[in-house]
């Protein structure tokens, strides 16, 4: 049974990379404007959305795919050149940037509960938190996500799905997009969410190097590893502080562990994971039995896990495991890329979660909003279907040098500033490693003062929930703030 099960499961993987039958094309290059009104930030104005599609090009002047965009744009601006430009993009790789654009930074909300949930009726509403009041924003979807299409089936796929490709094609994409919407003089963001994070920090180099387009700043929610390797008992070690925060969530721990506040918890747990977890782990065998116990006691305390389990996997607790071990004795999994969600499984015996309990909540409620409102508010009829994740696989993963690339844009440009921004309770992308990236993308300091950290009582998507939506919205205008330098100041090192 349990080959014929492994069988289908390859079966319906190799259909879902398939090419989609009777599926429509979008036009190669294409605008609908609409006027708008909103209030953000306590600030009522009127805005104008432009959404379609521009065309990528092959080196000999081909068009090959489009990409569709979204763009707002606050009326009534003077001074354009003054006027922030935030270029958003989300992950996957394959995933469309609905999530920011209508649960994020846009100016508009999808209909969900104050943690995140779906509630219906599904619709549409004001996002009171937008950054729109500071900067105008540009929704990018790569080629197979959202409306965006390969139009030429004669196309070299490896232009468009890989690491460093991905970089490439969207760098001259950006410089059409610039310059079609005279924003050369405009100060720059990027902003990327998971694998997202890949993509802007690799495009901050490329855009500076290969478009001679200088940003003001990266804004990187829930960042991947971006290339920096960690391998072996780091690897092992970094995750602790994300179990302990969610042991903390789903109160877990002991009295003494339960009833302090979260950001005083974890620091005590990442002094432990590196000065005393990291180097146990690298000594393997030769660590000594009573020190092991020692060591197996304290993850115990942090994680909830019985000391049994954590002896048996030899201090290296897989995340899968975490995620369905936690909860088991209440019939219950935790999500992947937000703990604070609850799965129920076919049987509560086995090693990981049935399916990811985060992900089904949140397509439930994102997938009926965005399709209501780009045909119905920002009126784009079409009937290419809106492609939430699409298909780029194969993905070409090597050479991905994205965070030291990010670094080599900062230590160029004196302008640029880096914001991280991640939830305690995200076990895809967490947070601890997030902040390793930061340690080794800059080991000498140099560039501490460009570069903060935000953490969220939340998962992956910390905007769904409220709380963290309004923060997280103020961190980004606090970043453009500090990061926008005084008129006259020049770029260069003192």
């Amino acid at each position: 049974m349990r080959f014929l099960l492994f069988l289908t499961f390859l079966f319906l993987s190799t259909l879902s990379n398939q090419p989609v039958y009777g599926q429509r094309f979008p036009p190669a290059d294409s605008t609908i404007t609409t006027k708008h009104e909103t209030v953000a930030n306590g600030q009522r104005f009127s805005y104008t959305a432009t959404t379609g599609t521009q065309p990528v090009w092959d080196d000999k002047g081909k068009v090959i795919a489009t990409v569709h965009y979204t763009y707002y744009k606050r009326d009534g601006i003077q001074n354009i050149a003054r006027r922030p430009l935030v270029i958003s993009f989300n992950g996957g790789p394959g995933s469309a940037s609905v999530w920011m654009e209508i649960a994020y930074t846009g100016p508009r909300l999808l209909n969900i509960d104050e943690e995140g949930y779906p509630v219906q009726p599904y619709g549409i509403k004001d996002n009171p938190h937008s950054i729109l009041d500071i900067a105008d924003i540009v929704y990018i979807n790569p080629v197979n996500t959202g409306y965006s299409r390969i139009l030429d089936e004669k196309a070299d796929r490896n232009i468009f799905f890989g690491v460093n490709a991905d970089i490439r094609y969207l760098a001259e994409w950006l410089n059409t997009f610039v310059t079609r919407n005279n924003r050369w003089t405009s100060p720059k963001y990027l902003i990327g969410e998971s694998y997202g994070t890949t993509r802007v920090s690799g495009l901050a180099l490329e855009l500076q190097n290969a478009q001679w387009m200088y940003l003001n700043g990266v804004i990187l929610v829930s960042p991947t590893d971006l290339g920096i390797k960690r391998d072996g008992a780091l690897d092992k070690a970094l995750r602790l502080p994300y179990f302990a925060a969610t042991a903390w969530y789903h109160r877990k721990l002991s009295p003494e562990l339960q009833g302090r506040p979260l950001d005083s918890l974890l620091p005590e747990v990442e002094r432990f994971t590196l000065d005393e977890l990291l180097p146990a782990i690298a000594r393997g065998s030769s660590l000594q039995d009573d020190e092991k116990n020692r060591i197996v006691q304290l993850m115990a305390k942090y994680t909830s896990l019985s000391p049994a389990v954590i002896s048996q996997n030899n201090l290296d607790i897989p995340t899968s495991l975490y995620w369905k071990e936690l909860m088991r004795s209440d019939g219950y999994t935790i999500g992947r890329l937000d703990s604070r969600y609850l799965g129920i499984d076919f049987r509560e015996g086995g090693e990981r979660p049935d399916y990811n309990a985060e992900l089904t909540s949140w397509l439930h409620s994102f997938t009926p909003a965005v399709n209501y409102y780009y045909s119905n508010e920002l009126n784009y009829k079409t009937d290419v279907k809106y492609n939430m994740f699409g298909p780029v696989h194969p993905w070409d993963r090597s050479n991905d040098n994205t965070g030291i690339a990010l670094r080599q844009a900062m230590a160029a440009n004196p302008y640029l500033h880096l914001m991280v921004q991640s939830g305690y309770f995200d076990g895809a992308t967490d947070y601890f490693n997030a902040k390793y990236n930061m340690w080794q993308m800059d080991p000498s300091g140099r560039l501490s003062s460009r570069m903060r950290f935000k953490g969220y009582e939340s998962g992956h998507m910390m905007y769904l929930r409220k709380e963290d939506l309004i923060k997280a919205t103020e961190d980004i205008r606090e970043f453009i703030r500090i990061s926008l330098p005084q008129e006259g100041k020049a770029a260069k090192y003192e």
